[in-house]
């Protein structure tokens, strides 16, 4: 899903869908074992963008885009899955049923019992408990909202990755930005092509860090929105960001890797050979790391012990 630019590493072609995508020269990696996932869901899950865990009520919420990533098509939905590898609930939030308007979610976020979802051009709101639909906050402006961060303070960020589907494929629209919502009214936080297609999330102390879907870059984003910190990774196409510990883990779709490391510092390989990697999650209670395996159509969950 990455806007073709200048940016690095070599941008990459995307012809009809994310499924096509097939990054060129992409870089060498350590050597690696490829790891066994405590388990792995494909029952009800289509074309999986995001993984969170919601520990209030200890389940895995899944992000099912069911279908193209831009297209508003009120086919989306959200999957309910629990620790132990059970499908609870296939669609326990869908478009087009019971009122619910959801056509592309991404990345999602829990604040006060509400759940948040990046979707296309809105983050749609709904109650944490019963998945009715609690209102839609829109981003004018915005071409491709992905993920989201929720903030110690209340705010909630979200991503811009800036492209829509062209005639032949994936382009740029240079709307490349990360917003903040605070008290429920949403304003840039930082806006720039410099941004290189912002993706993954991860609200901090001072500020958001951000991974880029358009080049191999982590970077914090400051109060004042200015990118300090520029940090690069070994592989590029960035997507999901999660904090364990002191580490990051940072998915990378140009590797089809997994990679730990810290802001500032070197990364190295977690998990290889993961095609697709997307947004993702962290079960803090097990320390697991979710995978949402895009281009698979699958879930798969890997002990950090």
């Amino acid at each position: 899903m990455a806007p073709a630019s200048s940016l690095e590493p070599a941008p990459v072609e995307v012809t009809k869908s994310p499924a096509d995508v097939k990054p060129p020269d992409a870089p060498k990696v350590e050597k690696a074992s490829a790891a066994t996932p405590v388990f792995r869901i494909t029952e009800g899950i289509n074309t999986p963008e995001s993984v969170l865990y919601d520990e209030a009520n200890d389940r895995y919420l899944v992000s099912n885009i069911d279908g193209k990533p831009d297209q508003a098509d009120n086919n989306g939905y959200i999957s309910e899955i629990s620790p132990d590898g059970k499908v609870v609930k296939a669609k326990l939030i869908a478009g087009g049923a019971a009122k619910v308007k959801l056509d592309a979610p991404k990345g999602t976020g829990i604040l006060d019992g509400v759940l948040y979802v990046a979707d296309i051009t809105a983050v749609r709101k709904f109650d944490l408990k019963t998945g009715a639909p609690k209102g839609d906050i829109v981003i004018p402006g915005a071409t491709f909202l992905n993920d989201i961060a929720v903030a110690k303070d209340g705010r909630i960020f979200v991503s811009d990755s800036g492209m829509k589907s062209g005639a032949a494929g994936f382009e740029p629209t240079g709307t490349d930005a990360v917003y903040v919502i605070d008290r429920g009214k949403a304003k840039p936080f930082a806006k720039s092509k410099e941004l290189s297609g912002p993706n993954g999330l991860l609200a901090v102390d001072k500020g958001v860090l951000v991974v880029a879907f358009g080049s191999n870059e982590l970077y914090r984003l400051d109060e004042k929105g200015v990118k300090q910190d520029v940090t690069k990774l070994p592989g590029g196409i960035l997507d999901g960001i999660v904090q364990v510990a002191d580490s990051l883990f940072i998915s990378s779709w140009q590797t089809s890797t997994v990679y730990r490391g810290a802001l500032g510092g070197a990364f190295a390989p977690a998990f290889v050979e993961l095609k697709g990697p997307a947004d993702l999650g962290f079960d803090s209670k097990r320390k697991r790391l979710l995978v949402p395996r895009f281009l698979e159509n699958a879930v798969e969950v890997y002990d950090l012990k």
